[in-house]
């Protein structure tokens, strides 16, 4: 099985391709247009800022690439952002494949950056098969996906928002499955059987 993590301006490569290899998984790191659509599977991961990993995706035409992949896709934390219409982070126009925006977390009681774990809930989607209802994962976001038709599991911070989705071969977590401990790597080892 090939897997493929997209190469693009977004730090977290490194504990993707190590949560893998501990799945006895050898995945490429990769920006070419092929390696990505002959893939098996592709991660799309992602740590930083959205409008300039926008920007870094449509100099080199991975964003069209994204669109036109047809194997399933996993986006974690940014990836999963990046998917939808648009981003309130720098109002910024992401990918389109999911049809929500992005909001920013509302400074007041709760810190922001949501940083930590926090436990996950209305688990539907063959991602999370054997992983326990309010599992607790690993976030670090101060942006989230709202919810709606897409959403595979939500989260509570200060508001309900998608901590997953999917639609059609997308899908996509907002904490950092790699991260995650037992449960996050029964939902990698889940997306690897898709």
């Amino acid at each position: 099985m090939r897997i493929a993590i997209v190469k693009y301006n977004a730090g977290n490569v490194e504990s993707v391709k190590n949560a893998l290899n501990r799945l006895g998984v050898e995945p490429i790191l990769t920006d070419d247009a092929e390696a990505l659509q002959t893939a098996d599977k592709v991660i799309f991961p992602g740590v930083g800022e959205a409008s300039s990993a926008m920007k870094y995706l449509r100099e080199r035409n991975l964003d069209a690439v994204v669109k036109s992949l047809r194997q399933p896709v996993l986006g974690i934390c940014l990836g999963m952002q990046l998917l939808c219409e648009s981003s309130d982070e720098n109002d910024t126009k992401c990918l389109g494949i999911l049809p929500y925006r992005v909001r920013k977390f509302a400074s007041g009681a709760l810190k922001v950056p949501q940083m930590g774990w926090n436990n996950i809930f209305d688990l539907q989607s063959d991602l999370f098969a054997g992983v326990g209802e309010n599992s607790y994962v690993y976030f670090v976001h101060s942006y989230y996906v709202e919810t709606g038709n897409a959403t595979t599991a939500t989260c509570d911070y200060a508001v309900k928002f998608s901590a997953a989705v999917r639609h059609e071969n997308f899908y996509a977590v907002q904490f950092h499955a790699e991260k995650s401990g037992a449960a996050g790597a029964r939902i990698l080892e889940n997306f690897l059987k898709i």
